[in-house]
């Protein structure tokens, strides 16, 4: 059986996101695509907290390099609408301090690259490693030189959104200019995520051509 993404555990208040243009559930669930995301609150934490897994292997442990980490049986959820466009998940970024480290656990899980690259960020190097967790894909990043003891974090989520123009608009001066990916034929925008109220790295791509 494949790794499937079942849930998402974020400690942000659910009214933040509605405000945000996410239609939230009455048990504060957000419907993402075939993903939920379950709205904590802030008291315990900030952005990802953890995450449940479809098809994880018997007696897999309680974390993932880090990671808290939950088995889940749980059916694929229901697709709501939200009015910010958003219609899935396109990637979730999974920060690593150890490269080999995080790609050794999710051979572990039943997972293994699907590709790599190089690139920079601030000025550093770093190497993205994609896996594809059924709809979702997870984008490991971390350095290709260097490597610490910490743990892993979900550090942030992209969305696929039906019209990144209107997406845009709907964020207004909460969202930065739309602009080509790296994906040929895709563009995407980065929002201030702080200014929303949501404590997770949040960026919208436009759909796979």
């Amino acid at each position: 059986m494949s790794i499937t993404v079942d849930e998402l555990q974020i400690a942000d208040p659910p009214d933040a996101w509605a405000r945000a243009g996410f239609s939230v559930d009455a048990d504060s669930v957000c419907r993402v695509g075939g993903v939920r995301i379950r709205l904590m609150g802030p008291a315990r934490a900030t952005g990802i907290v953890g995450w449940s897994l479809r098809g994880l292997p018997p007696e897999f442990p309680d974390d993932l390099d880090g990671i808290p980490t939950r088995p889940s049986t749980a059916a694929t959820a229901r697709p709501a609408t939200h009015p910010n466009g958003v219609t899935g998940i396109d990637h979730v970024v999974l920060l690593s301090a150890d490269l080999g480290r995080t790609v050794a656990s999710l051979a572990a899980a039943g997972v293994h690259p699907r590709r790599e690259r190089d690139g920079e960020l601030g000025g550093r190097a770093i190497r993205q490693i994609f896996f594809r967790f059924g709809e979702v894909i997870i984008e490991v990043v971390g350095s290709p030189e260097t490597a610490t003891d910490g743990p892993s974090t979900l550090w942030g989520i992209t969305y696929a959104v039906a019209d990144i123009d209107a997406t845009a608009a709907f964020f207004g001066d909460l969202t930065g200019p739309v602009k080509d990916a790296v994906q040929p034929g895709r563009r995407i925008t980065t929002l201030r995520h702080r200014d929303l109220g949501i404590s997770v790295r949040t960026a919208v791509i436009s759909a796979r051509p």
